[in-house]
Parts: C-alpha cells; sequence; structure tokens
C-alpha cells in the first residue's frame, strides 16, 4: 500500500513539473521544470523495477539534454528578460488537443495486442544485449551522432555569434 501511495505521489509530481514546464514565462525555469519532471519519471521507472531505464533517463535526458537546453537557452538569450509571452494563448483548446491526444494514444495501446518483447540477438532482451548490440554493430553510428550533435553546438555558437549587437 506505501508503495502505491508514493508512486501516486511521484506520478503526481511528474505531471505538476510538466504543467509547470507549459505554464511558466521563463525559459530558463522551463527547462528546470522539465529536469524535474524527468527526474520524476526516472523514479517512476526505477519503481516499476526498470532500472536500466531509470538509469539511461537520468543520464541521456536529465544529464545530457537538459545541459544542452540550458546551454541554448542562455547562449541565444537577448536582454535581461527573454519572456515566452504566448505559449498558451488558449488554453481552453490546448486542453481540448491535449485531450483528444491522450484519447487517440488510448484508443491505440487498448486496440492494439502488443506481442512479447523479442531480442534481435537472440534469447530474452537484457541490459547486456543492448550494451553489446550499442557497442558492437551500432557503435559506429552511435559515434556519427555524437559527432553531429557537437557539430551543430558549434554551428549554433558560430550563428548567435554573428548577430551580437557589440559587432
Amino acid at each position: 500500500m506505501t508503495a502505491w501511495v508514493l508512486f501516486m505521489i511521484v506520478g503526481l509530481g511528474t505531471i505538476v513539473s510538466a504543467v509547470m514546464v507549459v505554464r511558466t514565462t521563463d525559459l530558463v525555469r522551463a527547462v528546470l521544470w522539465l529536469a524535474a519532471s524527468l527526474v520524476a519519471t526516472a523514479g517512476l521507472y526505477a519503481m516499476l523495477d526498470a532500472g536500466f531505464l531509470a538509469a539511461m533517463q537520468l543520464l541521456l535526458y536529465t544529464g545530457g539534454i537538459i545541459t544542452l537546453m540550458l546551454f541554448a537557452v542562455m547562449l541565444v538569450r537577448r536582454g535581461p528578460e527573454a519572456p515566452t509571452a504566448g505559449l498558451i494563448a488558449n488554453p481552453g483548446r490546448a486542453l481540448l488537443a491535449s485531450l483528444a491526444i491522450f484519447g487517440l494514444v488510448a484508443f491505440t495501446v487498448v486496440r492494439t495486442s502488443l506481442p512479447q518483447a523479442r531480442s534481435a540477438v537472440g534469447g530474452s532482451p537484457s541490459a547486456k544485449l543492448l550494451g553489446e548490440v550499442l557497442l558492437g554493430p551500432l557503435a559506429l553510428p552511435f559515434e556519427a551522432l555524437s559527432v553531429l550533435l557537437l557539430a551543430a553546438m558549434v554551428g549554433a555558437i558560430a550563428l548567435a555569434r554573428r548577430k551580437d549587437p557589440e559587432e
């Protein structure tokens, strides 16, 4: 019973922080609320005995993506305040669209029979097999993606520096 209550508290924290991402007008605070939402999602994964997913959520999203997003927001920000007015111009339409998307996803999940997961390598899927696949045949595409992300960051810095008003 206590595990269920704790799960509901962490789930509510996830929902509240996700709503705050959309409601806040400061971009830096929005990214920090997103980080809180992603950490809470990792907590939900951990409670569901999906330790690998929880660790990847923390490493990739909370550690990497949030750092990249904060870097981009701080780099592109102009003036003392860069408001994001108009994120939710019509809350009624936003709620209606959210409910429609939720209904579509729920309908799809309920109507689809999900097959048992099978490993491409053979055997039951595990973190060890995933590591072998990522570090074996997919190591080159993985490293190419990291170089592509680095090039995108350098390009963003170069574009942002060209538009400085001091120059």
